[in-house]
């Protein structure tokens, strides 16, 4: 996809990040988060404090009320621009996206049988269910399917990729995009949306974050980080008469100030989650968009993130969608040269990937190289689905390679018989989930050519990992039971769908969900749309029906089906990245008690001095120190919260071991380390 690869730290996107982050301090953007809510509050609190201050007798000095009311506000404004700067990289991904979005000229017509007669006019007139024909070298005026022809088409202005791909008519690659280019021949298309609803609008809305909701995860860590600093918000409310109380009550010392309460309640409640958590969710898409995946909504990222069953088609997806020779097995009699000559031979003229593999085998084994045959003498006969053959007539030598059965009835009516053992290696290979060609010259049977589904390399290493995180695969084939049985062994999936049909999927995945388990699959076919419709997570592929494509709930621009696995991993990546900076900003909390609260409460309770363990030089250099660190740690996990914590394959247990020791020790230990250096700071600078 053409879209930006623009650093989060580029000028490109730090400038404009800058003035939407003072955009964004309005109290309407504000009341989106309620955590940030409050920190706003009390930065507006603390400023009319500094003003009452300055003109009046204030309940702290001057110069100690601004600097907190200052760093809350930078608070606000560094979780705004962690937030504007990954709503930056959608923008600039959608500004890319719109120069692939053009108004061309569009060849209307009437219907199929009226296809001369043309009406030239704009693409943005066009409407659902028009007829448009377009030729080599046009632009594709809008989504559509083909109704008839076949055409290579450029795709590059919306998935990035250079090389060319076949669209027609009659299949599962039969839609187009609009802003596409047609390369060779011809299609006429029928439009499947009205301006505005194309696909490309809705993949600008998307990386936009027009569309953006908040998932449920998300709004259940907002309701409980909101419930947290309602929890301090009553706590230090009630910290003020209990001061005022405190004092009268001994005759000596100071209440604490509104100023300092406001300090404490902004450090206590988890702000560092509460800024960075909709850049999280808002980077986890974006990571899906940079995979060339569309998500249509955040909560389809987020469930990717807790899939537990994965289906997948065999064919392109677990194999590499082609067959290929890989051993020859001659017939009683006949010498392996001799059917390995016999079969190139009659494979010179199919260029199927089959045929050319057949072509390459025997140059392999036996080092036949390719011939030109040509002349009045060689006739090539192609494979009809009538005849289930195919071959070559050279002279008086016939040489024909197709199904068991068709060769079987060839030879017959040449005058000849099929030997047993031709028979017995056919079936053999059949067996074991091949795909067996029986070779003849004439009246006699040379052998069997053993095709087989090419298991992709490093698949099965892939499942180990998915079965490593606690995910279950499962193989969805059309074949029969033996041959699907035999490629899922040798992929390692854990379990295989043979035989399957569109029901049989629809019930596959409604019998794991009612396990109370989430699955994700893959497809292009119009026959894939019910179980896509069911699946959680639903990745269909661009390439595929307009009827897929609108039961998924993502989109692959790729086309590529192993991309389902890559999907998970971005949206366990999401969830393990909240979940490991909220570990952080919890711990953070409780090492910020350390030099808050006995500052705050020094000159009420000069016992409380004692709990300065990191030896902070004045009660007011403590409060400074501790808001402006935690202003300043929201800045430093920008990159981490974009970028993402690291995915690592490993189950849930061990997952929240991890985030306990690296996230939780490491928020209990920086805020000790960075409080100390900023107090030290402010002692040398004299401005605490």
């Amino acid at each position: 996809m053409t879209t930006a690869t623009t650093s989060a730290l580029s000028k490109e996107l730090l400038i404009p990040a800058i003035g939407d982050a003072f955009r964004k301090l309005s109290p309407r953007a504000q009341f989106r988060n309620p955590v940030m809510f409050v920190v706003f509050v009390c930065s507006v609190l603390t400023t009319a404090l500094w003003i009452q201050a300055l003109v009046g007798q204030g309940e702290a000095p001057s110069g100690f009320i601004l600097g907190v009311a200052l760093w809350l506000w930078f608070t606000l404004l560094f979780a705004n621009f962690a937030e504007a700067i990954a709503e930056g990289r959608g923008k600039a991904q959608a500004a890319s996206l719109r120069g692939a979005r053009k108004d061309v000229v569009a060849n209307k017509i009437p219907s199929l049988d009226k296809r001369d007669a043309i009406t030239v006019g704009s693409a943005s007139d066009l409407r659902k269910g028009d007829l448009v024909i377009v030729k080599a070298g046009e632009f594709i005026p809008g989504d559509g399917e083909i109704v008839e022809g076949a055409a290579t088409v450029d795709e590059s202005a919306v998935t990035g990729e250079s090389a060319p791909v076949i669209r027609e008519s009659g299949g599962d690659r039969s839609s187009v995009t609009g802003g596409t280019r047609v390369l060779s021949d011809w299609i006429i298309m029928r439009i499947v949306s009205n301006p505005g609803e194309s696909f490309l609008d809705r993949m600008i809305a998307m990386v936009e974050g027009a569309t953006r909701r908040k998932t449920p995860n998300e709004i259940a860590l907002t309701i409980l980080l909101a419930k947290f600093s309602l929890i301090f918000l009553l706590a230090c409310a009630t910290l003020l008469p209990y001061s005022l109380y405190a004092v009268q009550s001994a005759g000596h010392g100071e209440p604490v100030t509104i100023t300092v309460l406001v300090a404490l309640l902004v450090c206590l409640i988890p702000t560092t989650i509460g800024g960075l958590l909709s850049a999280i969710g808002i980077a986890g898409m974006d990571r899906m968009i940079q995979a060339n995946v569309i998500a249509m909504s955040g909560r389809a990222v987020e469930a990717a993130g807790d899939v537990d069953v994965l289906l997948l088609d065999k064919t392109g997806t677990i194999t590499l969608g082609n067959r290929q020779a890989v051993a020859f097995y001659t017939a009683p009699g006949v010498d392996d040269k001799a059917l390995a000559n016999a079969a190139q031979l009659a494979s010179l003229a199919d260029e199927t990937p089959e045929g050319r593999s057949i072509v390459v085998l025997a140059k392999d084994k036996f080092g036949l190289r390719e011939r030109e045959l040509g002349g009045s003498g060689v006739v090539f006969v192609p494979f009809t689905a009538q005849t289930r053959m195919s071959g070559v007539d050279i002279g008086t030598q016939q040489i024909r390679k197709g199904a068991l059965d068709a060769v079987k009835k060839y030879v017959e009516a040449q005058g000849g018989a099929l030997p047993a053992a031709v028979t017995r290696a056919a079936e053999d290979i059949a067996r074991k989930g091949g795909t067996p060609l029986v070779v003849a010259e004439n009246s006699q049977a040379l052998g069997v050519i053993e095709l087989k589904d090419i298991v992709k390399g490093g698949i099965r290493e892939r499942f180990a990992e998915l079965r490593r995180m606690g995910i279950k695969t499962i193989m969805i084939t059309g074949d029969n039971p033996l041959t699907a049985a035999s490629i899922a062994a040798e992929a390692g999936v854990d379990d295989y769908l043979a035989e399957a049909t569109p029901e049989a999927k629809l019930k596959l995945i409604r019998d794991i969900q009612a396990e109370g388990r989430l699955v994700a699959m893959c497809g292009d076919g119009t026959n894939d749309a019910p179980a896509l419709a069911q699946a959680d997570v639903a990745v269909a592929m661009n390439s595929g029906t307009q009827a897929a494509k609108e039961a998924g709930n993502m989109v692959d621009l790729d086309s590529n089906p192993t991309k389902l696995i890559e999907v998970v991993e971005i949206g366990k990546q999401l969830l393990i990245t909240r979940g490991s900076l909220t570990t952080f900003s919890i711990a953070n909390d409780v090492a910020k008690y350390f030099a808050i609260i006995p500052a705050a409460f020094a000159s009420t309770y000069p016992a409380l001095n004692a709990l300065n363990i990191m030896h902070l030089a004045t009660p007011q250099s403590a409060i400074l120190s501790a808001v402006i660190f935690n202003a300043l740690i929201i800045i430093f996990l920008i990159p981490l919260a974009l970028k993402g914590v690291q995915y690592r394959a490993v189950g849930a247990g061990e997952l929240l071991r991890r985030n306990l020791l690296v996230y939780g020790v490491t928020g209990l230990i920086v805020p000790f380390v960075g409080i100390k250096i900023i107090d030290m700071i402010l002692v040398a600078l004299h401005l605490a």
